[in-house]
């Protein structure tokens, strides 16, 4: 997804990323200077900079993206950018892009603090696509912005560095609303679709067969098509090289977390949510940080 971005930025501008993760950064930082070496040109304004905090990453960049693992760790990180209110202006005004996966209401609490600091704009953009579609530059963004020609346009221009499909889907919060929906279809198909490869294991049938069947027939899915969660019937998804995520089991537990908080907030019924995330919880207790197509295997010894 950095990748892309880099690749597809303009080449004028600057990219800075912040990790925790310290050796993710440098491997990071060695391709994508591998890569603009590889183009010959020689342009040091192609560079990636590693600032030491967020802040810092903030205090310099027009456009500022988050893609974090939970909703505390987002919180903190915009306490941090936001902390003080001396966050110098800069022009044009900042774009702050939160591709993470939080609460409708805590979005909305961060995107007011955005507002009322008047240091920039706050857009919710979570995505669609996984580990499949970071890497070949195809993700799907679903986002929450005003519905101002101007701000959509700019907000697309810079989704469009790493994804192919763009939905506006309203005002500020219905972006993570609508990703929210979308996974607990993801989190309730992934289970279905591995319960399905282990029934017709159980019936011998010829499972690399019976996903093409299934992909031109009503069963047809993602976790079917693209994260098929049986080793060997996709090359390139995370059940052929061991469950590598991908998506993780305690990524997936925590959407359908607040998934379900959400429904319950409003009184929308979901009679299945209850069932799918004890299976997560069961699978998380040794595979948490696997791909969520593990569930299979989970099956397999109960």
């Amino acid at each position: 997804m950095a990748m892309n971005l880099r690749k597809n930025m303009p080449t004028s501008h600057r990219l800075a990323i912040r990790d925790v993760n310290k050796d993710a950064m440098d491997l990071f930082v060695r391709e994508a200077s591998e890569w603009v070496e590889g183009r010959g040109t020689g342009d040091r304004s192609m560079r990636v900079v590693t600032p030491n905090s967020a802040r810092e990453v903030a205090e310099g960049s027009a456009v500022l993206i988050t893609c974090l693992p939970s909703p505390e760790v987002v919180k903190g990180v915009f306490d941090e950018v936001l902390e003080d209110g001396k966050l110098a202006p800069l022009e044009p005004e900042r774009l702050f892009i939160d591709c993470s996966t939080i609460a409708p209401p805590l979005s909305r609490v961060i995107a007011n603090a955005v507002k009322t600091s008047g240091k920039g704009h706050f857009v919710d953009a979570p995505m669609s696509g996984g580990v499949v579609g970071a890497r070949a530059g195809t993700l799907s963004f679903m986002y929450g912005a005003p519905d101002s020609s101007q701000l959509i346009e700019r907000v697309e221009s810079v989704l469009s560095c790493m994804g192919k499909t763009f939905w506006h889907m309203g005002e500020q919060g219905t972006g993570v609303a609508s990703k929210l929906a979308n996974n607990y279809i993801l989190s309730i198909n992934n289970i279905a679709t591995a319960e399905a490869m282990n029934m017709g294991r159980h019936w011998g049938l010829d499972l690399k067969l019976l996903t093409d069947m299934i992909k031109t027939s009503t069963g047809r899915c993602w976790p079917v098509e693209v994260n098929n969660p049986v080793p060997g019937v996709n090359e390139n998804a995370p059940s052929s090289h061991g469950y590598e995520p991908g998506g993780t089991i305690d990524l997936m537990k925590k959407d359908l977390g607040l998934a379900m908080a959400g429904a319950k907030a409003s009184g929308a019924a979901l009679p299945l949510a209850d069932k799918a995330f004890e299976v997560y919880r069961a699978v998380g207790e040794t595979d948490g940080g696997r791909d969520l197509s593990i569930v299979y295997q989970w099956l397999q010894n109960q």
